[in-house]
């Protein structure tokens, strides 16, 4: 059966040897006090561990390889980072090693220590013939604070990596943390179909520029439609063609350059969630709501952000028509439930997550996770599968970690990396 690094990891990390009578591959008599700290960055794979050799203790890195003479073919041999490596660990030991100082390394051989069943488990975990996860036969009798503390450290891990995006346009944005907010919306407005588009508009039509006509909704909507690229063309109805009048002027007065209309999605698309009306009821939200980031620091009670999307005024035109010039059978133009939930998902929690993270003010932090914990679970392949597997999920704050789980945990087949992996393959 393969053997990994990984595995040997795992065993050191956790002691998952047998620790009597150890000894060095010259002899000497070993005592392992402190495994040390997991390094996952360059370097030696373990920082600050306590070990006793003969009569002396050392403290120092330990590095760790399948066979020792890896230490010569990764390069460590004339690297002088590695001099002050304190005790190589192998499976097999096939050749010695020298540091640079040229010192021998003490080698400590772990074939013989290694419980021939934990390798079985964990051979059988990551090599196995799983369809969906490798734990897929066994994640479900995982304890609930077990699985809870996990889900929580991934979830976080999620929205670090997350908020990188946001820093980086917030950097773009010289700090301004309104621009970005509103490009960020402007995004998450076109629900993944239409994003580019939308995101393209936003960045063309800063929102200093919409500031100026926050009184007079009709140029509002002429700038959005028209940098939209929407009212390039012939238009016959009165509102179109007023829009159309408005953002002429407006263009000059800026020097604006519309997006390309063509970017726009419309087929196999509900008439719903047509490009126009995400545009229609995005003006309505710039109409209702100036400073939208700030407003979104200062709401505390969650019902309240809801209210933000749920209830946006959109021009009486929408409410018979679904694109310009042709009439519709009379219908809602409401944002429904399940559009807000993903815009309080991909904004408004990210950003309260972004904006602690990046000023340390735990207080929005906790704010973002309370969010995510009142947002319903998303339906998706992945919350379904593991649904299947028996591990049912709320809240989004369960969902967005399983994804997490799945796609950066799961694929990569990283188990011993995983409290759930781990706790499967720990020793009974």
């Amino acid at each position: 059966m393969f053997f990994t690094e990984d595995f040997l990891h795992y065993v050191w990390k956790f002691r998952l040897f047998d620790r009597t009578e150890l000894k060095t591959a010259d002899g000497e008599e070993l005592e392992v006090q402190s495994a040390g700290l997991h390094n996952t960055h360059a370097g030696p794979d373990f920082h600050n561990a306590r070990i006793r050799i003969g009569d002396t203790t050392w403290a120092g890195n330990v590095e760790l390889h399948t066979s020792s003479s890896e230490w010569q073919k990764h390069g460590h041999n004339v690297d002088k980072a590695y001099d002050n490596v304190i005790l190589h660990v192998v499976y097999n030991d096939d050749e010695p090693v020298i540091l640079t100082n040229g010192r021998p390394l003490p080698t400590l051989i772990l074939k013989d220590r290694i419980n021939p069943e934990l390798f079985t488990r964990y051979h059988q975990l990551v090599f196995g013939n799983q369809t969906i996860i490798p734990c897929e036969g066994s994640i479900a009798t995982i304890d609930k604070l077990t699985m809870h503390n996990w889900l929580t450290r991934i979830l976080v891990e999620r929205l670090e990596k997350r908020s990188e995006s946001v820093i980086a346009a917030l950097n773009k944005n010289r700090g301004d943390w309104e621009e970005t907010f509103y490009q960020f919306l402007a995004a998450n407005f076109g629900f993944k179909v239409n994003a580019l588009p939308f995101e393209l508009m936003a960045k063309s039509l800063p929102q200093n520029i919409l500031a100026k006509h926050k009184n007079n909704p009709l140029q509002i909507e002429a700038l959005i439609f028209g940098q939209a690229g929407l009212l390039s063309v012939e238009i016959e109805d009165d509102y179109p063609r007023a829009l159309k009048q408005e953002y002429a002027f407006l263009r000059k007065k800026y020097g604006l350059e519309p997006v390309d209309a063509h970017l726009w999605k419309f087929m196999r698309m509900r008439p719903q969630s047509f490009p126009t009306i995400r545009l229609a009821q995005f003006a309505g939200l710039v109409v209702q709501s100036n400073h939208l980031f700030s407003k979104i620091l200062e709401v505390k009670e969650i019902k309240n952000l809801r209210e933000m999307f749920s209830a946006i005024p959109v021009n009486s035109y929408w409410d018979d028509h679904y694109r310009f010039d042709k009439t519709s059978k009379p219908s809602s133009k409401i944002m429904g439930q399940a559009s807000v939930n993903t815009l309080l998902l991909n904004t408004e929690v990210l950003f309260l997550f972004s904006y602690g993270k990046h000023l340390q003010i735990q207080h929005y932090i906790s704010r973002s996770l309370k969010l995510l914990e009142n947002i319903p679970a998303e339906k998706n392949n992945i919350t379904i599968d593991f649904a299947n597997l028996g591990v049912e999920t709320e809240t989004a704050f369960e969902s967005q970690a399983l994804l997490e789980l799945k796609n950066n945990y799961c694929d990569h087949k990283k188990c011993l990396h995983c409290s759930v992996g781990i706790k499967i393959l720990k020793p009974s």
